[in-house]
């Protein structure tokens, strides 16, 4: 999975959902709730290691905190809907934040 433009699964977004807004997010485990409390704890070194590790979780609550579309991209990731319409057609997922599947983000790379 590339750390630049890493693909957000669905899971992962409902787990953010969970932190931040609740509706359509599922609790993750223990271990998740913690690393997501890391992530967001973290300064900028720190988070910046942990964004190598677990690329995917840190894209999804850099949207869930900075992003001002943050929380509804995520929904429709968590829900299997384009974020916005990726060339292919593709509404399946798992999406990048831009709005491009896996696929096409592979081959964009």
């Amino acid at each position: 999975m590339s750390t630049t433009n890493p693909i957000i699964p669905a899971g992962t977004a409902r787990h953010v959902l969970w932190r931040y807004d609740r509706r359509g997010g599922a609790e993750p485990g223990s271990f998740t709730k913690h690393l997501m409390a890391a992530i967001d704890a973290a300064d900028v070194t720190n988070r910046a290691i942990l964004r190598t590790a677990y690329p995917a979780l840190s894209e999804a609550l850099h949207l869930a905190r900075y992003d001002e579309e943050g929380l509804a991209k995520l929904h429709r990731i968590a829900t299997g809907q384009a974020p916005l319409a990726c060339p292919c057609g593709d509404t399946a997922g798992p999406f990048t934040r831009d709005g491009r599947c896996e696929t096409c983000a592979k081959a964009a790379a």
